[in-house]
């Protein structure tokens, strides 16, 4: 019964830990899938407005730098990019940047979108975990009845 609770108890670690660096890889994907030069150009972005970019796409330059920040929320990324953004940008040149970049959509919602893109209780690994569980929990069932 020990082991299984330990085991509940890692798996249970793991998991935040899993969903906490998907975060930061949304995070990351969100400044890597773009081209921030032709962002600023197609944008005619002034040269104070391409650094502020470059500054923001720089701010968190390792998982533990960014977690510092968004470790009780790592939800809030999202808004807290997409708002310095819209700010750098003005509200025009956001609206463009939305229309080219996400297809109109407002990027809170695209990367949002993507944190369910892990569902770990269709995952085969969960359902194998899921299976030993039950087996185990028979097996003890058994042995102490």
């Amino acid at each position: 019964m020990k082991k299984l609770l330990i085991a509940l108890m890692l798996a249970g670690t793991f998991g935040l830990t899993y969903a906490q660096s998907d975060y930061y890889n949304d995070y990351r994907r969100s400044i890597a899938d773009i081209n921030w030069q032709t962002v600023a150009a197609d944008l005619l972005l002034s040269a104070t407005q391409t650094n502020q970019l470059n500054a923001l796409n720089n701010r968190y330059r390792d998982y533990d730098s960014w977690n510092r920040v968004y470790v009780s929320n790592p939800d809030r990324w999202r808004e807290d990019r997409y708002y310095e953004i819209e700010r750098i940008l003005g509200r025009e040149k956001y609206t463009k940047f939305k229309t080219k970049y996400y297809k109109g959509q407002n990027p809170v919602a695209v990367y949002n979108r993507n944190k369910n893109n892990y569902k770990k209780y269709n995952s085969k690994q969960y359902k194998e975990y899921r299976k030993e569980y039950k087996k185990e929990y028979k097996d003890h069932k058994k042995k102490h009845h």
